[in-house]
């Protein structure tokens, strides 16, 4: 498995923002240049952030970017989803009846508590706790 591009950009736009101070904004060429995003991506992943309620964008000359919570109520799972959807490893472990196995396939319980523990690993990590490892 592997989260998309967009997905990683909306990640490092999102700690480049939890580096502000609460009152700053960003300007996404900003994020764009120092996060090394193409700036017309970042305008489709800025969009998609603001729409999941994640960051507050305003226009004009005091405009720019921020994060809509603190960088301690904002998990990395809330970023990954609002860009590429819930996370599913295999389609068995999202759909039932997907498999023509069903219950009794013998990978099914792996890819479900793999699934699982991924999840609660992301829900439980925040911005916050990433911010002193991150360049």
């Amino acid at each position: 498995m592997q989260i998309t591009r967009q997905a990683d950009y909306a990640l490092r736009a999102m700690i480049y923002l939890a580096r502000l101070e609460p009152s700053q904004r960003a300007a996404t060429s900003q994020i764009a240049e120092v996060q090394h995003i193409p700036p017309s991506f970042l305008a489709k992943i800025i969009s998609q952030l603001s729409i999941a309620g994640l960051i507050h964008t305003s226009r004009g000359a005091r405009g720019g970017v921020s994060l809509a919570r603190t960088p301690e109520e904002i998990s990395i799972l809330e970023v990954v989803e609002a860009i590429d959807g819930p996370i599913a490893l295999n389609e068995c472990t999202s759909a039932s009846g997907s498999c023509q196995f069903g219950d009794d396939c013998p990978m099914r319980p792996i890819w479900c508590n793999t699934q699982n523990e991924l999840i609660e690993k992301l829900r439980q990590t925040t911005f916050a706790e990433v911010l002193p490892t991150a360049q």
